[in-house]
């Protein structure tokens, strides 16, 4: 297990992360998962023992019930506080009010002292706005996670699903107030979904924040197993995130003799070419048993040849649009000089 900078920050996260989306099984979070606390605590032990110490999970996923399967299998593990990093989210609805819900200052500090509560700690390492709240100001947002930063119950502050214009405005307010900014990411990255290479990675990398990938399987698509009309698993009764079928299958086809020629499965393929990706950090990889999450963590362990990326590369692509044809066709000769020292004619 190799471990990575979160963002630009002096904490380390393991390039795999645990993800608790799978445990509770309560209201919609049913079809992803219905994993309860021993079978949890096997799960955390197993990721543990093989060297992850990031573990994402959400007030959401499965009404609050995630964080207390979390928070409780570290307790019946024995798990310094110190050795596991917790990452968790806020925004969605937890109640039937209409402030039940949000990233206002009023729902961000009730929900993190429930988030406290549920997982049993005194801190959160990793708090996440979970989407876009259109209806309240990006910097009411970011003084409302100061808060929680200045009283010690946050470390660091991160976004998901957002935009990158939204992410560099929410910076550019944070260096104007001199308060904490966004860390990291969170973001679905696949080989059947790449759309986030046209603004959100070039945007990460300039701005030095990390990559959280969520769903790096696409809902298990990137396994194989639904080609052969497999109906059972979490895709064919929760079919997202959604996958070009066209491009989905020429991936496939491509992954699949280099799985057969490394004698590994399909989702390790998948899994090994997001750690290939320099703009990822960490890549979230839940399970439902042990030997499913067995099978994610020896990714690591694949180190994919030249030929191999290049071949993924070109059944993965996106479609070219604009502006990023054009913005290449004109920093071309610009780029070569940047990169070998030649003068530019």
């Amino acid at each position: 297990m190799r471990y990575k900078r979160l963002g630009n920050s002096g904490l380390f996260v393991s390039e795999l992360c645990l993800g608790a989306m799978t445990f509770g099984g309560k209201g919609m979070f049913k079809a992803v998962g219905q994993v309860q606390q021993d079978e949890a605590d096997a799960i955390v032990r197993t990721a543990l023992e093989a060297g992850v110490n990031f573990i994402d999970t959400a007030n959401v996923y499965s009404e609050g019930r995630s964080e207390e399967i979390v928070g409780q299998a570290l307790r019946n593990l024995g798990t310094r506080r110190e050795d596991v990093v917790i990452a968790t989210k806020v925004l969605g609805p937890m109640g039937e009010g209409v402030n039940d819900r949000g990233a206002s200052r009023g729902h961000i500090l009730d929900q993190a002292h429930a988030s406290l509560k549920r997982l049993g700690v005194d801190h959160i390492d990793l708090y996440q706005i979970h989407g876009w709240d259109p209806a309240t100001p990006i910097e009411e947002t970011l003084r409302a996670l100061e808060t929680l930063v200045q009283h010690g119950h946050v470390r660091y502050i991160g976004v998901s699903n957002w935009a990158a214009w939204q992410i560099a405005k929410a910076l550019g307010i944070s260096e104007r107030l001199g308060i904490g900014r966004f860390e990291t990411l969170q973001a679905y990255y696949t080989l059947a979904g790449r759309d986030l290479e046209r603004e959100l990675v070039p945007m990460l990398q300039s701005e030095g924040m990390g990559l959280m990938v969520w769903s790096p399987l696409a809902g298990g698509y990137l396994t194989g197993k639904y080609r052969s009309g497999g109906e059972d698993g979490r895709r064919a009764n929760f079919d997202f995130p959604p996958v070009d079928a066209e491009r989905g299958e020429r991936v496939l086809d491509a992954m699949a003799p280099i799985a057969d020629r490394h004698g590994i499965s399909m989702a390790q393929i998948a899994l090994a070419w997001l750690l290939h990706q320099d703009a990822v950090m960490s890549v979230i990889v839940g399970a439902k048993r042990v030997d499913q999450l067995q099978d994610n963590l020896a990714a690591v362990d694949v180190r994919l040849s030249e030929a191999e990326l290049a071949s993924l590369a070109e059944a993965s692509a996106l479609p070219r649009e604009y502006p990023g044809w054009m913005l290449a066709r004109q920093s071309e000769y610009r780029t070569k000089l940047a990169q070998a020292g030649q003068p530019d004619e």
